[in-house]
């Protein structure tokens, strides 16, 4: 009799210990779920205003071709690389919770930045290219989407470093581990000429 009532002692000792076990494991999958779709909405804040960019690109270009038809290498590399950085961006918003697709897009911004930038560098010496009134209002707004990319790319980064944190921190990456929480990759250009937005002032 006696030897019974510890075993029911015992049973519901396990019990109240598997209770606790399971509230936290429900508890920290879904705090991981609620980070792991904070980051995905921070970064469709981003391609909001990446496809601002790329639907601006276009008519910079064409505005910019009227004036320096002698640059024609520079206008088609700064198409090429919004096409590529576009293809990019579609496939990371696809899934922003892929590394991959992310990392594909930071070098396809990389190469975007650097043809821009070099536009850029060209229009400086057209002085009607830079008094034209649709390419000065086209590189006003330029500026503006590329401070939003920024600002952005901030909230995104923030977003990733908290799920990234949880996910590995104990015991809660034994639980990121079991239900496959993948780590989220930054949005960082790494080389530093390409971390400031391209110079389009026109004034």
């Amino acid at each position: 009799m006696m030897g019974l009532g510890l075993g029911l002692v015992v049973l519901l000792i396990v019990l109240i210990i598997l209770f606790f076990v399971l509230i936290f494991i429900v508890s920290a999958y879904n705090r991981l779920v609620s980070l792991r779709n904070r980051f995905k909405n921070a970064y469709s804040q981003i391609d909001v205003q990446l496809k601002r960019r790329y639907d601006l690109i276009p008519n910079l270009v064409e505005t910019a071709r009227g004036y320096i038809k002698h640059e024609r290498e520079t206008l088609e590399a700064v198409t090429q690389a919004r096409n590529v950085a576009y293809a990019a961006s579609q496939t990371a918003a696809a899934n922003p919770g892929d590394p991959n697709a992310v990392k594909s897009l930071v070098s396809a911004e990389g190469g975007l930045a650097g043809a821009l930038s070099r536009l850029m560098v060209v229009s400086e010496r057209y002085p009607d290219l830079k008094a034209n009134q649709n390419m000065m209002q086209l590189s006003e707004e330029l500026t503006s989407t590329e401070n939003k990319i920024s600002f952005s790319r901030q909230a995104y980064n923030d977003s990733v470093m908290v799920y990234n944190t949880q996910r590995e921190v104990f015991p809660s990456n034994l639980i990121a581990g079991a239900f496959n929480f993948g780590a989220a990759e930054l949005f960082i250009i790494d080389k530093p000429e390409q971390k400031d937005a391209p110079k389009v002032s026109f004034s």
